[in-house]
């Protein structure tokens, strides 16, 4: 009895020692913290050391506590932990640090204890035998730190997430005032009512959908700022700044950011100032990418000639007034390897000059004529007159014959 008695006034002497060392012991354990967490003594958040301050005292009660109720710390002991936890995420502090923070912190309190033990000697036996309470202190702490830290960062990148959506569907809906969070994202995107920027739109173009997500980060990083993505649906879309130079540095950056372009078409607009100009460049960026077909890649309008753009909309009016016997030289012809086809398209980049394209074709130029005859006798186009081979070219695009490709 006489031990158990002296054990029991051992403890509340170390009770009342701990309770009235606390202040100073929290003052400690925070100035530890800033010394020893490099991300807490950088923080340029004004309320932080005030957080970590009210947290160190609600983890350094819950172990007073357990000492004058002679019990073990329970998860419910740690609900000022969760709270804490969100904070500290929109503080700039990570999980690691965060639990760094949270270790340092209980390394202090025992110090502390032996401490305030020294100059009584039951306390001092009582603060012995409290080393696996404190450690049990500081392992069940950590851990409802840690898993309230990751819910809490779930739950903020889920409503990131929402609202990068809830931007791109205002932005397509001609909304372009906004505040609070949503001008905050804008800002941090790089985009403002002026901004000259493009559109991307990309879909996957087989089972790739578990990689659009981060092919939604990927695309939202090419511009100047970090740009703006989201996925809606099957598709991601994303709105990106730009400096003064023309977009190619932005289209390069798009290639780029695709891991896997054979499986995703990205159709991008061309240039457009201000985001009230938005949905007209998501059309444009529609445009391109379903011009694309199953084919996947990149294709960029601002990198396109005008005639290149006129035929990539494959009106059922236009494929109607192809002539009979044209579409029959295209079908044939592409069957046979497009020979014809490629010698035609090649004398329309050399302006209608047979001898060079014979020479980019490393024909001999009688050859090069020869085929030029043949095209002309099976399609009854005069292929010496302009407005003939303008709309040879046409139908060919049209068919599909001849893919669309960049200007350089």
């Amino acid at each position: 009895m006489g031990e158990q008695a002296d054990a029991k006034d051992g403890k509340a002497a170390l009770s009342a020692a701990i309770r009235s060392a606390l202040p100073e012991m929290i003052t400690t354990a925070v100035d530890a913290i800033w010394s020893q967490v490099p991300a807490y003594a950088s923080s340029t958040d004004s309320q932080l050391r005030e957080n970590a301050t009210a947290h160190v005292a609600a983890v350094f009660e819950v172990f007073l506590a357990g000492l004058t109720e002679d019990r073990p710390p329970r998860r419910s002991d740690f609900a000022f932990t969760r709270q804490q936890a969100s904070r500290r995420i929109s503080q700039g502090i990570s999980l690691a640090d965060y639990l760094q923070a949270f270790r340092v912190g209980q390394l202090t309190l025992w110090r502390g204890v032996l401490d305030a033990a020294q100059a009584d000697p039951p306390a001092r036996e009582a603060a012995l035998l409290l080393v696996e309470r404190i450690m049990h202190v500081i392992e069940l702490g950590s851990t409802v730190a840690a898993e309230a830290y990751v819910e809490a960062q779930q739950h903020q990148l889920a409503e990131h997430d929402r609202l990068r959506r809830d931007l791109i569907e205002d932005l397509l809906a001609y909304r372009t005032t906004f505040a609070g969070p949503k001008r905050s994202i804008l800002r941090a995107a790089g985009l403002g009512p002026e901004t000259r920027l493009i559109v991307a739109s990309a879909t996957p173009t087989g089972d790739a959908q578990q990689t659009l997500s981060a092919a939604a980060t990927a695309i939202a990083g090419v511009g100047r700022g970090t740009g703006l993505a989201a996925q809606r649906q099957n598709e991601i879309v994303g709105v990106i700044p730009l400096s003064q130079a023309d977009a190619s540095k932005a289209v390069a950056g798009l290639r780029r950011a695709s891991a896997d372009p054979a499986r995703l078409a990205i159709g991008v607009s061309t240039v457009h100032n201000g985001l009230h100009e938005v949905p007209e460049a998501y059309a444009e960026a529609q445009v391109a990418r379903d011009a694309l077909g199953t084919a996947g890649g990149v294709l960029a309008l601002p990198l396109l000639s005008a005639f290149d753009y006129l035929v990539l909309r494959e009106a059922q009016t236009a494929q109607r007034l192809i002539r009979p016997e044209v579409r029959r030289f295209v079908t044939e012809d592409q069957a046979a390897g497009s020979t014809l086809i490629t010698t035609l398209v090649t004398y329309a980049e050399s302006d209608l000059n047979a001898k060079v394209a014979a020479q980019r074709l490393h024909l001999h130029v009688n050859t090069a004529y020869y085929r030029l005859e043949k095209i002309a006798e099976r399609t009854g186009y005069d292929l010496r007159r302009l407005a003939d081979v303008v709309e040879l070219l046409i139908a060919i695009r049209l068919l599909g014959a001849a893919p669309v490709q960049p200007s350089s």
